[in-house]
């Protein structure tokens, strides 16, 4: 937008808003911070609101409330305005005692509604069990859904894993330095059936370094060329419905993962796993 043909209000709403993008790292989060800024503001207009207080912030939750919004919206909405309030003050923008105000506006409540899939253990060994493991793509399929529920990273961690990510740390097999959302780095710890899965795969497909996860083409060919998210998607979801399971997606292994860790079964899950071929 050039600065030049705003008006002086619309100019500085521009400035403070690239101040608030500017401290975000994500591609995602400055995508909906900038849309949830977008509309705060549009709303300002049309409500003549005459400053940004607290009060103006309350009744810009009443409206988006009102207009039926999910309480998912609604909260990362205010969390971009109450991000604008800090960074506004930050910069002497506002005083900190009108953004500490703000800051204290409540989110909207609530209800834990529970989405996707969350598959039981059973399902979870039986999903694994799908993949013909006589074949070189059942074999990286069978290694595939072991990483994904095993140890419960997300899509595009598990096409971006490579052979150098597994080590031996403290006697425990570990992902190291994985990249994950938001260009954070961590290490996961991976149980030993998963990493058997993962040597089994590479073992046949004589992968020594780089991606873990390749094409394999309808000869049974391993190619050089990594996994894709989109791949991994439509892999689990075939998987899935052959188990019963439909619209199975990769995001729902990762909550199956923390189900069964939340409940204490994973240790006693990860021990029958191991014992089986």
């Amino acid at each position: 937008m050039n600065e030049a043909i705003l008006t002086p209000r619309a100019a500085a709403f521009e400035r403070i808003k690239a101040l608030v993008l500017d401290t975000l790292s994500s591609p995602e989060s400055r995508r909906a911070y900038g849309q949830a800024l977008d509309d705060f503001f549009r709303w300002c207009e049309t409500a003549t609101v005459g400053e940004f207080s607290k009060a103006a912030v309350n009744a810009y939750r009443a409206s988006l409330e009102a207009r039926r919004l999910s309480p998912s919206t609604v909260n990362q909405r205010l969390s971009a305005i109450r991000k604008l309030a800090v960074e506004a003050a930050d910069n002497g923008l506002m005083p900190p005692s009108v953004a500490a105000a703000i800051s204290r506006v409540k989110g909207a409540k609530r209800a834990g509604v529970r989405t996707g899939h969350w598959l039981t253990r059973e399902q979870a060994e039986s999903l694994i069990s799908a993949p013909n493991a006589a074949t070189n793509k059942g074999k990286r399929d069978r290694a595939l859904l072991a990483v994904l529920i095993g140890c419960g990273i997300r899509c595009r961690e598990t096409a971006a894993l490579t052979v150098e990510h597994s080590q031996l740390r403290d006697a425990r097999w570990v992902i190291v330095d994985l990249i994950g959302k938001g260009g954070r780095v961590r290490t996961v710890p991976m149980p030993s059936w998963t990493k058997n899965a993962i040597d089994s795969w590479i073992s046949i497909a004589e992968i020594i370094r780089g991606f873990v996860f390749r094409g394999v083409n309808k000869c049974g060919q391993v190619t050089g060329t990594c996994m894709t998210p989109r791949g991994i998607f439509e892999v689990v979801q075939r998987y899935g419905s052959e188990i019963g399971v439909s619209k199975l997606a990769p995001h729902d292994l990762r909550r199956t993962f923390a189900k069964l860790a939340h409940t204490g079964r994973s240790g006693h899950w990860s021990s029958s796993r191991s014992r089986q071929p």
